[in-house]
C-alpha cells in the first residue's frame, strides 16, 4: 500500500509517526492533522490486530525454589516453594517485539501526591508500560468487541475538527473506540 509523505524525508516521517501512534497508544487520543491522522490510524489498527491475535499465548510452568527462613532464635530452616511462572509463548513474544519495533518506549510517571515508595511498589515488575498497557488492557478489550460485533478492525476513530489558523491545515481528533 501507499504511504503518504506529510512532506517530510523518509527518517524524519518515520520518527514522527512512531512518535505519534505511540502518545495515542499512551493517552487514548491525540489532536493532529488529518493526513497524519490517518497513517496513526493505520499503523495503530495493525499493531492492535497483532495484539488481539496473540494476547493469550502464554506458557506457565512450575518451578520449586528453596526459601531459607531464620527464627528468633538464629536457627535456620529451609522450606520447598512452589511458584508458578507464566511467561510468554512463541506467538505472543514475537507480537510483542514486532510491536516495541514501532512504538517508543513510555515510562509510567508517578501520580500526583504519590509517594516515591508507592510509585516503586506500582510499578516494580513494569519494564514495558506501554507494551502492558496493549497487552492487559487494550487487547482483552478489543477481543471482547470483535465477539460481541463479529468483526475485526475499527479500533481507531477520526474526527475532523476544521482548519487550523495560521496555516490553514485540516485538523483531526484521533481516538481509540
Amino acid at each position: 500500500m501507499e504511504q503518504r509523505k506529510l512532506g517530510r524525508p523518509t527518517d524524519q516521517r518515520d520518527a514522527l509517526l512512531r512518535n505519534q501512534v505511540t502518545a495515542l497508544l499512551w493517552h487514548g487520543k491525540i489532536q493532529t492533522t488529518a493526513a497524519r491522522a490517518k497513517e496513526v490510524s493505520r499503523i495503530a489498527e495493525k499493531l492492535l490486530t497483532l495484539a488481539i491475535d496473540s494476547y493469550t499465548d502464554t506458557v506457565e510452568k512450575v518451578e520449586t525454589r528453596i526459601k531459607t527462613e531464620t527464627d528468633k532464635k538464629g536457627k535456620r530452616t529451609q522450606k520447598e516453594i512452589k511458584v508458578a511462572i507464566v511467561n510468554d509463548g512463541p506467538k505472543k513474544l514475537a507480537a510483542r517485539r514486532k510491536i516495541m519495533a514501532v512504538v517508543y518506549d513510555q515510562q509510567e510517571q508517578r501520580a500526583k501526591g504519590e509517594t516515591k515508595a508507592a510509585f516503586r511498589g506500582r510499578t516494580e515488575h513494569i519494564y514495558h508500560p506501554l507494551l502492558e498497557k496493549i497487552f492487559n488492557d487494550y487487547a482483552p478489550k478489543y477481543a471482547r468487541r470483535i465477539q460481541e460485533v463479529g468483526k475485526g478492525g475499527g479500533y481507531t476513530r477520526v474526527l475532523k475538527m476544521g482548519f487550523r489558523r495560521g496555516d490553514a491545515a485540516e485538523e483531526a481528533l484521533i481516538e481509540l473506540v
